[in-house]
């Protein structure tokens, strides 16, 4: 082998590393394509998961009437909530319905994200109640079958919820796009995290 044909192979095979490498730093941002593209299809839903908040369940004794008894997201996940609504307004994405459980950790997640939430009982979940948790999640899936056209409708709750609904475990502040299929069923098209 010549010196010339020995230096034209490194110099191939550098040039196939740095695409490569490349192609492993592209491949992510590609691959979450398809979630934004479904998120402009009518009747697609947002199974969103609140944004971080230290801990891992509500004091006891806490009160949906008053925040300050419950656990809630500190500056790093209203930070995460506000960063997730700018990541849909830089692709121009509009929101329909925004329903929350009426946690204050979902409530502000949701306001931050979007400008509104509306407040929804089922979306709380009931981790040691199994038969409600069991009704609620029957109610959270009608309503998603309900949705049928027009903007994403927004479902913020808790990681409990989004698991029952999809199977799914979701770290706080990421979501689930569900697509509207042509018989009217909901498939999951991925998920998004935001840090």
């Amino acid at each position: 082998m010549t010196k010339a044909t020995a230096a034209t192979i490194t110099q191939g095979m550098r040039w196939l590393a740095a695409l490569s490498l490349c192609a492993s730093v592209v491949s992510p941002a590609v691959a979450e394509e398809p979630i934004w593209d479904a998120l402009r299809l009518p009747g697609t839903v947002v199974l969103l998961r609140h944004s971080y908040a230290p801990g891992g369940f509500d004091p006891p004794g806490a009160r949906l009437d008053d925040c300050s008894t419950q656990r809630n997201l500190d500056e790093s996940g209203r930070a995460q909530a506000r960063r997730l609504g700018e990541a849909f307004k830089k692709r121009d994405l509009a929101v329909g319905v925004v329903l929350s459980s009426p946690r204050c950790r979902c409530l502000d997640t949701a306001r931050l994200a979007f400008g509104t939430a509306e407040a929804w009982l089922p979306l709380q979940g009931a981790l040691r109640d199994t038969e409600l948790r069991q009704r609620q999640i029957i109610e959270i899936k009608k309503r998603i079958a309900e949705h049928t056209d027009g903007p994403p409708l927004v479902l913020v709750t808790h990681g409990s919820v989004v698991s029952d609904v999809t199977g799914l475990d979701l770290r706080m502040g990421a979501f689930v796009v569900l697509r509207r299929a042509a018989d009217g069923s909901h498939t999951v098209v991925g998920q998004h995290y935001e840090p």
